[in-house]
């Protein structure tokens, strides 16, 4: 997905790596899966392309399983598109972000086209990828080697991906750089470039008279563990509430309805859906402490950094590249699933005014470390460097 039709922090990133090689004068196309949340909306970039299909149905919030047909005809309807783009646009340039959804084999078209290529990746799609993508997932399994070739050569379409000779790799955390690889990639260069924070996000509020107000912010995914937030407001006091703000998986929402429903605390909890970033801000500055409490090992987390940017204390586990910029000086930290847990420490923020101040303070001088601009301009950095790699003196032409 890519604004103003996404779900989190990944697509916010690529959006503002594309506005800022824009802004050095680079032509940039933005090809992407055709998930309108709203139809109507008018398209706010002329060279954004929601064209391509996926795997995923974001309504049902799942992998539907596809006939060999329904895949075949994805695939090729994504080929077409791409090398459309390709002979239109004829770019330097490839950057490949958010893949965990897509069909891989347009990356190993790019490859064997000898275009270059980076990519950029805030999640863990190098290593659930070929799982989802059914297309590669068919001809990898054991003893379907050859009737891949057959498959390949047949209609035009690759059946595996040289990941180490696709490109560069840019990382948003030294976590999704080891987890690619243990996946198996080796590619020859690997680095990291940690995202950042709007600047409308690095506006220190004052601090607010404790009035347990709290909030969770992100995308409603189970791996989010906002269920154990809902459960922590059991062990809090009546006027505890918790505002959930965000987009996802509607059958989750349900789940905890009921569990609010169960535990007695269905009248302080809303759900308010997705929240555009002038609409956080006010739900940053309305808030007493955010709780981040997922219980996947998160890419990053840029919802800690943007509540430290405001001046609000966090409260959160520390799991995958969350843990590179959380410390004890700068949020509270709790085990993931561990409702009581996290509800003892919101006491402790509660009955210590000091320890806020404390980690508010920690908090500020961790967010101004993550500024959007710095990753930018060193993300588009390293694509430049990319595209300035000497071509080959013809280019292969793109299977369809």
């Amino acid at each position: 997905m890519y604004p103003p039709q996404h779900a989190g922090g990944y697509e916010r990133a690529w959006q503002q790596a594309m506005e800022h090689a824009r802004a050095l004068g680079h032509d940039v196309r933005v090809l992407t899966s055709n998930y309108r949340e709203d139809p109507h909306r008018p398209e706010d970039d002329p060279d954004v392309h929601r064209t391509l299909r996926w795997y995923w149905d974001l309504e049902r919030y799942e992998f539907p399983r596809l006939t060999p047909a329904q895949r075949l005809a994805l695939e090729r309807a994504n080929g077409a598109e791409l090398r459309r783009h390709l002979e239109s646009f004829g770019p330097d340039l490839v950057a490949w972000w958010s893949m965990g959804c897509m069909s891989l084999s347009l990356i190993e078209r790019v490859r064997r086209a000898r275009i270059p290529a980076v990519f950029v990746v805030h999640d863990d799609w190098l290593v659930y990828g070929r799982e989802h993508d059914q297309w590669i997932r068919a001809w990898s399994r054991p003893r379907r080697e050859v009737a891949g070739r057959i498959a390949e050569r047949l209609f035009g379409i690759p059946v595996h991906v040289d990941f180490d000779r696709a490109g560069p790799f840019v990382f948003n955390s030294r976590y999704t750089l080891e987890r690619a690889r243990q996946a198996g990639v080796n590619a020859t260069s690997m680095t990291v470039v940690h995202p950042g924070i709007e600047e409308r996000f690095l506006e220190r509020l004052d601090a607010r008279p404790w009035s347990w107000r709290l909030a969770c912010v992100g995308r409603i995914d189970r791996q989010k563990g906002i269920d154990t937030a809902v459960a922590a407001l059991g062990h809090l006091p009546p006027s505890a509430t918790l505002a959930v703000w965000g987009a996802g998986d509607q059958g989750y929402v349900a789940e905890m309805r009921e569990l609010a429903t169960r535990i007695g605390v269905e009248k302080r909890v809303t759900f308010n859906g997705f929240a555009d970033p002038d609409t956080l801000r006010s739900v940053y500055a309305e808030t007493d402490a955010v709780v981040f409490p997922v219980r996947w090992s998160e890419p990053f987390g840029l919802v800690p950094l943007e509540a430290m940017g405001m001046g609000r204390p966090v409260v959160t586990t520390s799991r995958g590249g969350t843990a590179e910029f959380v410390d004890g000086a700068n949020a509270l930290v709790f085990d993931a699933d561990d409702a009581r847990g996290l509800a003892a420490c919101l006491e402790r923020l509660a009955g210590d005014e000091s320890l806020r101040a404390r980690l508010c303070d920690g908090g500020w001088r961790t967010a101004c470390r993550y500024p959007a601009g710095a990753f930018a301009e060193r993300t588009v950095a390293e694509m430049i460097g990319a595209a300035g790699e000497p071509l080959p003196a013809a280019r292969t032409p793109v299977a369809t």
